[in-house]
């Protein structure tokens, strides 16, 4: 484990994402029991990437979990992704916003949304820029502007493989550092909404797990 650090030390003060770790396998599932498969999003992508990799991935996503716990940048609504959060938390939060509306004679309605291709759409230069605005140094920016570029893939279905393509957009779910990232993305929306909702004195509460959502 002490090399595992020392190389993710190594690549964090460098600015650098090894090549051989940008490299994976994008296995093609089928979504079970749908009438007929003649869309895209009736397949999920699933991307296989180096073990090594995603162990020093973890090392990272850990050191960043605990810079946004010391300094509460992450939106409280935003309940998926991240340590000592489940869907326990989702369920606990949810209740309690119904219950205040009962206190108040007051019925709650519920929308639940989700939202479509995004992390293969989440911006790589807004991403940087939200990074610095949480407070980590230059170093993290950099190793984030070089990590999620130069990325390959080969597409694996059934017994198809495509050959090697460029994949320079969004992240890749798969990644062990894909569940803390979109949580910083969606906080300064979060943010903004709930500021927004306040001046208009529009009784909305909002509870996000990763991109699934509802609004009540």
């Amino acid at each position: 484990m002490i090399n595992i650090i020392r190389i993710t030390n190594t690549c964090i003060d460098l600015g650098y994402w090894l090549s051989h770790f940008k490299k994976s396998t994008t296995v093609v599932i089928s979504k079970s029991n749908k009438p007929s498969y003649n869309n895209s999003k009736l397949f999920r992508p699933i991307v296989l990437l180096n073990t090594v990799g995603k162990l020093i991935e973890k090392v990272i996503s850990n050191r960043l979990q605990f810079h946004v716990a010391l300094n509460s940048f992450i939106h409280l609504s935003q309940l998926g992704g991240l340590k000592f959060k489940s869907t326990t938390d989702a369920g606990i939060m949810l209740m309690h916003i119904i219950h205040l509306g009962w206190v108040k004679n007051l019925s709650t309605s519920t929308l639940v949304f989700d939202t479509a291709q995004f992390f293969s759409s989440l911006n790589h230069h807004f991403l940087t820029l939200i990074l610095r605005k949480v407070g980590f140094n230059l170093y993290i920016a950099n190793f984030f502007s070089n990590y999620l570029i130069g990325r390959k893939t080969n597409y694996f279905w059934n017994s198809s493989t495509s050959p090697s393509l460029d994949v320079n957009v969004g992240v890749s779910q798969g990644l062990a550092l894909s569940p803390i990232l979109p949580a910083f993305y969606l906080s300064p929306f979060l943010y903004i909404l709930e500021k927004c909702l306040k001046i208009l004195k529009i009784p909305i509460s909002i509870l996000l797990f990763v991109d699934d959502g509802l609004l009540l």
